[in-house]
């Protein structure tokens, strides 16, 4: 379907100017001849001169037309550019899905389940953010993403919950590790733990605040050997030269591949943490959003 931003009596003027023929102006735009006669002439009472010189060989521009002229066909060329443009941004907000994660998502979880979505989708274009749990709300409460995945202990207003699942804080080693031999054994306590260099995330985070307090709570003081962002946290881990703490769905791309465990710490006597997929309230999403939600939904809970 065509648009266009110009007037019908705009339009008609142009056509006759380019095509210099009722006739073939007619013709071109698929109206009868007399209705464009009527919308020139209507231009000229309003203009107060004559646009066109009536000659046996057609419609000829006057000087005052020539100038019109000149300003219609610039006009119609911005138009058709601003029509052009938000054309291209209702395409691309149709298969632009945006994503804000806290780190935890963005260093394995979503990497494997964007590949196969693009496969399945070639069209769409997905933007993922990487924020902090508060980031992430604020981003999905000013509608400047579609889809929010972070840990949290609670609902929050504005924001509607797509899927909620208990995300538990287990202890994750590497296969090859003494305390993943020993859990076979026996059940692993936080003592077991500080005998080996432990990873730890960044001060600021929750998750590290809540395991300080468990730690305390048990007469304990978690001396970290490293502190670093989630993605440094991994590496030492699969390398076998730290433990950490995370979420299993935090490192489920590397406990598929046989890189890591997650053990369960029930000594761990932390507030259930969730894993969440939110969406802001009453917010519209694509088709190829509502695809991407799904295939999210059904990634978590595998």
């Amino acid at each position: 379907m065509t648009v266009s931003l110009l007037g019908t009596a705009a339009r008609y003027f142009l056509e006759v100017a380019n095509t210099g023929s009722l006739t073939r102006a007619a013709e071109q735009l698929h109206v009868a001849p007399s209705a464009i006669s009527r919308q020139i002439s209507k231009l000229e009472d309003s203009l107060g001169c004559a646009l066109f010189e009536r000659k046996a060989r057609g419609m000829v521009l006057s000087e005052v037309g020539e100038r019109l002229a000149v300003y219609a066909r610039t006009t119609a060329v911005d138009a058709q550019r601003a029509v052009d443009e938000v054309k291209d941004l209702s395409l691309r907000a149709s298969t632009r899905i945006r994503v804000a994660c806290t780190e935890g998502f963005s260093s394995g979880f979503l990497i494997e389940l964007m590949g196969s979505f693009l496969q399945r989708h070639p069209d769409s274009h997905l933007e993922v953010i990487s924020t902090t749990p508060d980031g992430v709300s604020r981003l999905l409460l000013e509608r400047a993403v579609d889809v929010g995945l972070k840990f949290s202990l609670g609902a929050e207003k504005g924001l509607h919950i797509e899927h909620q699942q208990p995300a538990p804080i287990m202890l994750v080693a590497a296969r090859q590790h003494p305390l993943a031999q020993l859990a076979q054994l026996a059940q692993v306590s936080l003592h077991d733990v500080m005998r080996y260099p432990v990873a730890m995330p960044l001060p600021e985070t929750t998750l590290r605040q809540m395991l300080e307090l468990a730690f305390e709570l048990e007469g304990l003081k978690c001396q970290a050997a490293f502190t670093a962002n989630f993605s440094i946290l991994l590496s030492l881990v699969a390398s076998g030269n730290a433990l950490t703490f995370a979420a299993s769905q935090s490192v489920s791309h590397l406990i598929r591949r046989q890189e890591v465990i997650a053990l369960p710490m029930p000594q761990l006597q932390l507030p259930t943490r969730y894993l969440q997929i939110l969406r802001p309230e009453g917010a519209p999403l694509s088709a190829l959003g509502q695809a991407f939600l799904q295939d999210l939904i059904a990634v978590s809970q595998s």
